[in-house]
């Protein structure tokens, strides 16, 4: 991107978070599609697969610290979704956080119950129908492949048995919100308009979603997503 293209990025990025701050919960979802829509080229499939009522749990890999945006505005549902509390807690993203939902989780290490908590707040939303989202590897990638599931996932179904869908994310690997090259949001961007893609899956029963049978959907369809992402990339 020339200065020009920054600093009119940079513009329409502040105007559009003086916007989100005051806006009702629809229409914020609205102007973060139309401003993702604007950064990426965002490629979405199987979206009809999340049920159109009732509780679900969506699970999805984690690339970078835009993947939950890009999970909520690809949803036709308003979706809950954990994510690390020092995250949710940054004095510029809070407001957004909490206006969209997000449940914060520490380790219990640094913060004792947060754990328990968290887990207690995912099931409230569940038992109010709502649809939650979990990255269940519990970090970002260090290197662009999916990481080993925790068991977040098989926690949470002990407690409320729900349908979940699966989801592969490709694209963002790369990007200045990933730890490609080094720490996230420590680097400056360098990619305007990237290819961007998320595949949802096929509801699984609660019955039928152990941690590796749902962590071998998500391989599959993160690298059906690469297809479309990964020609981007190789065209640039």
């Amino acid at each position: 991107m020339t200065p020009l293209m920054w600093a009119t990025t940079g513009l329409a990025m502040a105007a559009g978070g003086w916007q989100l701050a005051s806006a009702p919960r629809p229409l914020l979802r609205r102007l973060l599609f139309l401003m993702l829509h604007l950064i990426y080229r965002l490629r979405f499939r199987g979206r009809l697969h999340i049920p159109p009522r009732g509780p679900a749990i969506i699970v999805c890999n984690h690339v970078s610290f835009m993947d939950a945006l890009v999970v909520g505005v690809a949803s036709p549902r308003p979706l809950r979704f954990l994510m690390d509390k020092p995250i949710y807690d940054s004095p510029w993203l809070n407001w957004l956080f909490r206006r969209v939902g997000a449940i914060p989780v520490d380790a219990d290490r640094r913060d004792p119950g947060s754990v328990r908590q968290a887990l207690a707040e995912v099931s409230r939303a569940l038992r109010q129908g709502e649809v939650v989202m979990v990255f269940p590897e519990g970090r970002l990638t260090p290197d662009g492949e999916v990481q080993p599931f925790r068991r977040g996932l098989e926690l949470i179904l002990a407690r409320d048995a729900v349908p979940v869908i699966p989801a592969g994310l490709a694209g963002l690997w790369g990007s200045w919100t990933s730890h490609h090259g080094g720490k996230a949001l420590t680097k400056r961007p360098r990619r305007f308009r990237a290819r961007v893609a998320l595949y949802f899956g096929e509801v699984m029963p609660p019955a039928e979603a152990s941690r590796s049978r749902v962590a071998a959907r998500v391989h599959a369809l993160k690298a059906e997503a690469d297809g479309w992402a990964g020609a981007g990339r190789r065209r640039e």
